[in-house]
């Protein structure tokens, strides 16, 4: 564990401190914007949509950094800001599922007044100069950035955008969970492999079968990192079945299903939605992501990936349209999960692109010249849960070597406290 950590540090700290003075530089920055940003009565737009971590952070930033006679509007459909790295954890740790929603009122408590708006809206259609939102209200823009992040089943992503509706999706996942006594899980991705190990600690006397369609689990990563898990699996208990794509059925109003396995093996599940306590038996899919870029289709519908659905963006992270980077749109960026990048669908990686998309947004109106986007290993350093009290730290580099770092950690709530402070929030109120 010592050498892979001092291993680690000598391979990324040529990259890390560069990042680490660029980020004390904005601190101070950010310091004396406060006393030089005037507001004024109609300033010019800088849109940001979607407030999940890509489009949180650069509305954070540009309300930091932007000139007077602009503002950032960020247009997001949730309440609260979703810490998703949660998700898995308090859809099975019970009580604890209102700490994962993070007030966004305290984003902007030390921004000067009048560069920032948050709209608590859905954005329906992209047109040149102007948004339309969900409730009719057009909002015009001078720059617009795309952060509209992806699609997915929970629990890595939730359908309703009110707190208190959010928390009774995750508080119905628990109860099925409680009242199963057999518990299939289809995805062996992050979230797949995280609730795995969860269900299997905090309930350990329940059966876990955890499915995936390929012969590695978490198949983007190293194989290093699929055999650490596999071994934490079967020391916890949990049933791997690997290369096995099952029929899914719509288990939302089904009360008997059945998955079919290669060779035409049965299993059969009982899936009563309505009463999860009477239920010997779940499946909780965990599979796959679609990119949310139908928002451009009708106004660049050239800039969207046949390939992934994606949208596509120059090393500048403004959108163009089509291969060998077309025609671009100077004053269109895109960043995070929606964004075809070439970089890490990560957090980390977020907010690097983040600080690339304001400073061109900066270099756009002072008429300096734009940075580029060049995507780190370092921004793909995964860690991963294995249950209540175990982590592991994983990256791969470009050199194709590989670190991994098991550690414990007895903090059940994880890094969300962390989270709280990062959004000016008071984690006293998080239990309200």
């Amino acid at each position: 564990m010592a050498v892979e950590m001092l291993r680690f540090i000598a391979k990324y700290l040529p990259a890390i401190l560069p990042f680490a003075f660029s980020l004390l530089s904005e601190r101070i920055h950010a310091f004396i914007h406060r006393f030089t940003y005037k507001s004024v009565s109609a300033p010019k737009n800088v849109v940001v949509l979607g407030g999940s971590f890509a489009g949180a952070w650069l509305a954070l930033r540009l309300a930091e950094s932007l000139p007077t006679g602009y503002k950032v509007v960020l247009v997001e459909k949730n309440s609260h800001f979703n810490y998703v790295f949660n998700f898995p954890r308090y859809s099975v740790l019970q009580h604890r599922e209102q700490r994962a929603f993070i007030p966004y009122d305290g984003l902007m408590k030390k921004a000067p007044k009048g560069v920032f708006e948050r709209v608590q809206d859905v954005a329906v259609e992209v047109r040149d100069g102007e948004i339309e939102l969900a409730s009719g209200v057009c909002v015009p823009y001078e720059y617009l950035a795309v952060a509209t992040g992806v699609r997915q089943s929970g629990p890595a992503k939730l359908l309703a955008s009110e707190k208190s509706e959010a928390c009774a999706e995750l508080r119905t996942l628990q109860g099925k969970i409680q009242g199963a006594k057999r518990i299939a899980i289809v995805g062996g991705g992050p979230v797949g492999v995280e609730i795995t190990a969860d269900i299997k600690t905090f309930y350990p006397e329940k059966t876990v079968i955890l499915i995936h369609s390929r012969s590695q689990l978490l198949s983007n990563f190293g194989k290093r990192l699929h055999e650490h898990v596999m071994g934490k699996m079967n020391d916890i208990g949990v049933e791997v079945l690997l290369g096995e794509r099952p029929n899914l059925p719509q288990v939302e109003n089904s009360e008997a299903a059945e998955l079919v396995f290669k060779g035409g093996r049965v299993e059969h599940f009982d899936l009563v939605a309505r009463d999860p306590l009477q239920g010997k038996e779940k499946i909780i899919p965990c599979t796959g992501q679609t990119p949310n870029s139908s928002i451009i289709e009708n106004f660049l519908p050239t800039a969207i990936s046949p390939k992934n659905g994606q949208i596509l963006v120059k090393s500048t992270l403004q959108v163009h349209s089509g291969p060998k980077c077309g025609t671009a749109f100077e004053n269109i960026f895109s960043l995070g999960d929606v964004a075809e990048t070439g970089g890490p669908k990560m957090g980390s990686a977020a907010f690097v692109q983040s600080g690339i998309v304001e400073k061109n947004i900066l270099a756009l109106i002072h008429g300096k010249e734009l940075s580029e986007y060049k995507p780190m290993s370092v921004e793909g350093i995964l860690k991963l849960t294995l249950g209540k009290d175990n982590y592991v730290v994983y990256a791969q580099h470009e050199d194709g070597s590989d670190f991994l770092m098991p550690g414990k950690d007895s903090n059940v709530d994880l890094a969300v406290a962390k989270a709280w402070k990062t959004f000016g929030a008071d984690f006293k109120d998080s239990d309200v």
